[in-house]
């Protein structure tokens, strides 16, 4: 024989991407019974997430939690803390958290279709507000607690008139005038055009893209100087997903909440930075669909729109914020100045970061306080 056969080399196995749109289960101490899963899509058709802790009274006042990007509705109830919706349920409360489209239970950050966070203004969160009334009905209080771009999008469905009549809002992290560190704004303006054609999004579990994959180099850069050792530590805390920014305090996480990190935060999508450095660079939050009719009931920027907001505001941000920085301080003072009329209390957590605010192990006695005392002042 001219010609030997030889059996074909086997294939390296496919790394296992959820490409479903099912959402991933909760991860809690509650009762099962009272934690109620509403099969809930925006109006344009995207599947999202909404819960309801159902506490079997109902007159309690309503409270919408809404988690910031890559983070889920897992950031609000860590079994291995006191948590916030313990918190508000021992409170009186009735706590609903909506899974928006950037949700790490969702799989449109690495997979999914893309979007801008004028479709989380447009559509998300006034869908979810609007589903809470029709069950809550239009008397009974209704909260909003939200957390860095769940507070930024947020801060847009507000000024756009689509979410009337909240009780009172808490804003965590960030609002309305975003401020990003220079290092931090000069390497995400480097990311998005260097790695763009590249990469679409960048994980923070490096247990599932391996040693020899494109995102090496990213952990390895994450890795320099790093005090802890988990390299998804590394990449959130020491680098927030390469942009060289802090998400939290590191030693006010429990060990628990520390080992669950790449199940808590998910992959940052690259395709969202244009619009995000659009914001950044305004100093405000600004529309990204500028000719797109669909989009004409979002103000061009909502700084300018902000005279309309009808609901009472706390912006509440730690000390030690390593990404956004002073932003809730500098958005308290171009209020006052620009919208004196509104009602806006600025407090600051010392000691805290960004995410431990909700996630530290301290967050119950430090910070929840502020919000309790918050709403009880205008339930």
């Amino acid at each position: 024989m001219i010609f030997k056969a030889t059996k074909p080399a086997p294939r390296p196995a496919l790394r296992k991407v959820r490409t479903t749109t099912t959402l991933r289960p909760l991860h809690h101490r509650l009762d099962p019974h009272t934690v109620e899963e509403i099969p809930f899509q925006a109006p344009d058709g995207v599947r999202l997430g909404l819960t309801r802790i159902d506490t079997g009274e109902p007159d309690r006042p309503a409270v919408l939690l809404l988690h910031g990007h890559t983070a889920s509705a897992d950031m609000f109830l860590l079994p291995e803390i006191r948590n916030l919706v313990d918190v508000l349920l021992d409170d009186g409360y009735e706590p609903w958290l909506l899974d928006w489209r950037g949700s790490c239970r969702l799989p449109y950050n690495a997979t999914g279709q893309k979007y801008t966070y004028d479709d989380v203004a447009l559509y998300d969160i006034p869908a979810a507000v609007s589903h809470i009334r029709a069950r809550i009905g239009e008397d009974r209080p209704l909260f909003a607690v939200a957390h860095c771009i769940g507070a930024l999008t947020l801060s847009l469905s507000m000024t756009a008139g689509l979410v009337p009549g909240l009780a009172g809002v808490v804003a965590q992290g960030v609002f309305l005038t975003p401020k990003l560190g220079g290092r931090t704004s000069l390497r995400m303006s480097l990311a998005g055009e260097l790695l763009k054609s590249r990469l679409d999004h960048i994980p923070v579990d490096f247990r599932t893209v391996g040693l020899r994959s494109k995102y090496t180099p990213l952990f390895a850069l994450a890795s320099r100087r790093a005090s802890c050792p988990d390299p998804t530590c590394q990449i959130l805390h020491h680098s927030a997903w390469g942009t060289g920014a802090s998400l939290f305090v590191h030693e006010h996480l429990t060990e628990t909440t520390h080992n669950r990190l790449a199940e808590l935060l998910g992959p940052a999508p690259l395709w969202i930075l244009p619009h995000l450095r659009r914001i950044e660079l305004a100093r405000t939050v600004v529309r990204w669909h500028d000719t797109d009719h669909r989009y004409a009931a979002l103000p061009p920027n909502a700084l300018d729109a902000a005279g309309s907001i009808d609901a009472p505001l706390l912006l509440l941000a730690g000390s030690d914020n390593g990404l956004w920085l002073d932003s809730q301080q500098l958005c308290a003072d171009v209020l006052a100045r620009r919208h004196p009329h509104l009602d806006v209390t600025c407090t600051e957590i010392p000691g805290y970061g960004h995410l431990d605010t909700f996630l530290g192990r301290g967050a119950a006695l430090d910070v929840f306080g502020h919000i309790l005392d918050f709403l009880a002042r205008r339930r």
